[in-house]
């Protein structure tokens, strides 16, 4: 049986439910006996404009849960603000009639086993740090840049939560006070400048002032789009792209000073975009750093769990909760 092993620690013997909530998909797995794959998976969709989905992601446990052992916890990942004290998704984006809503005090409730929650950007830091490109490592940034930009960090083996849960928005560091709106509805987020929102938004505004583009100006062009052509050798998307590597660099500097991590990992689609995205990062980096000591020993990498970092950081989560 193979084993995982964490800091030279063998994972934990229990059976865990992990669950994680996304806006198309919801996906749930039992891992048990400190085993690499799970026991089983199962994922269903969202339906987040219906109502009751919360019989469904109840449904959906219910048909993972094995008949031959009791399990011990289960742990959720799931996206917006969370409390992670006290269970409460205070709000999500995508599932409109979760508000305030005791997802953890309700599943407790219903299957009589004790229910863990958390950010999932939190999450998929605390599933690299424990299984994936982060393993060994004992301060971790990790940022994720798809349609916005999630964070999460990890301090002495710790996971950053802050008084009330709120920590490691880092998607919402203002990198420039004057800067354009964001989709929280502030100016001058990383969130504005380096998601692929923030990129789609520059190129958009640009074609209506009359830049030149093999880009359609009559159309939105996704982040993909604009990516390709940029390796067409578009004048613009390359500025695009350069112009988010550029404030992605400022807004590392700031987690660099503030948390002095040994490795940083970016994960999300917009990340996959190599040096479009990361050869005006690294000269925007080494520029704003106050000494290059911050970059001495310094690990960029990539996500190595991709769509599995939600289950992963759930039953994590779950596993070091029991542990405590």
């Amino acid at each position: 049986m193979s084993q995982i092993k964490a800091y030279g620690i063998i994972a934990s013997m229990f059976t865990i439910a992990a669950v994680d909530i996304g806006g198309t998909q919801l996906r749930a797995a039992i891992y048990t006996q400190g085993r690499a794959q799970p026991l089983a998976v199962k994922k269903v969709a969202t339906k987040a404009n219906l109502p009751n989905t919360f019989d469904r992601l109840v449904g959906l446990i219910e048909d993972v849960l094995p008949q031959d052992r009791k399990v011990d916890a289960v742990g959720v990942s799931a996206p917006g603000p969370i409390d992670p004290h006290t269970g409460i998704i205070m709000a999500t984006p995508n599932i409109k009639e979760w508000r305030d809503f005791p997802l953890a005090a309700k599943l407790t409730e219903r299957f009589g086993f004790p229910c863990y929650l958390d950010n999932d950007a939190n999450l998929a830091c605390l599933a690299e740090w424990k299984f994936g490109a982060a393993r060994g490592h004992h301060n971790v940034l990790y940022l994720t840049i798809s349609t916005g930009v999630g964070g999460g960090v990890i301090v002495n083996d710790n996971l950053l939560h802050g008084h009330q849960g709120l920590a490691a928005e880092l998607g919402h560091t203002i990198v420039q006070a004057d800067g354009p709106i964001c989709g929280c509805g502030q100016r001058g987020h990383l969130e504005s400048y380096s998601s692929g929102t923030g990129i789609e938004r520059h190129v958009a505004e640009q074609l209506a002032a009359g830049r030149k583009s093999i880009l359609d100006k009559n159309r939105k062009n996704s982040a993909q789009e604009i990516s390709a052509a940029a390796k067409r050798g578009d004048a613009l998307s390359i500025e695009a792209y350069r112009l988010a590597g550029t404030y992605l660099g400022i807004g590392v500097a700031n987690f660099l000073h503030a948390f002095n991590p040994s490795i940083v990992i970016f994960g999300g689609g917009v990340s996959q975009s190599g040096a479009l995205l990361f050869d005006s990062f690294e000269v925007s980096l080494k520029e704003r750093v106050i000494h290059l000591k911050y970059l001495e020993g310094l690990v960029i990498a990539n996500a190595e769990l991709k769509d599995d970092s939600g289950l992963l950081g759930a039953r994590a989560l779950a596993e070091m909760k029991l542990q405590k």
